[in-house]
């Protein structure tokens, strides 16, 4: 795996692109306009995409269709840390589809605790949680 990295600006605005050709913008979230996503934002983003296609994956083996699938995710730092790592992460993730509590449950779970590359990196320094919202209602943990 490999990306490459160009300046675009005279201050933090990069374009990212890997071999396929996707390409990707970062920035520095504390510019006035920033055109693309903090280095840290894209973690997130990361960890919401291993874990959804995890999700998705675990469910069509089980012959399950989601009609939705959504997630919110949050990463707390403390402040003034150098480095400002995730202490925290928080993934709330909705599924509508008739599937059952369990098979919903067990698949984000597996995801997060076996699966997911990017969460058992994470997890190196962050807790992560998980809430799970099926068809409108919280799964109990």
């Amino acid at each position: 795996m490999k990306i490459h990295l160009k300046r675009l600006n005279d201050n933090y605005h990069f374009e990212t692109t890997n071999e396929r050709g996707d390409k990707v913008y970062l920035d520095n979230k504390s510019e006035p306009n920033p055109q693309g996503a903090s280095p840290m934002e894209l973690l997130l983003m990361g960890i919401a995409g291993c874990s959804g296609i995890d999700i998705v994956m675990i469910l069509k083996k089980q012959q399950l269709e989601m009609t939705r699938l959504e997630m919110e995710v949050e990463g707390m730092r403390v402040d003034g840390e150098i480095p400002n790592v995730f202490r925290q992460i928080h993934l709330k993730i909705f599924i509508d589809g008739d599937i059952p509590e369990n098979k919903a449950k067990r698949a984000v779970d597996l995801s997060l605790e076996k699966y997911c590359s990017v969460a058992k990196m994470l997890e190196k320094t962050a807790e992560i949680t998980t809430e799970v919202v099926l068809n409108g209602s919280t799964v109990p943990a």
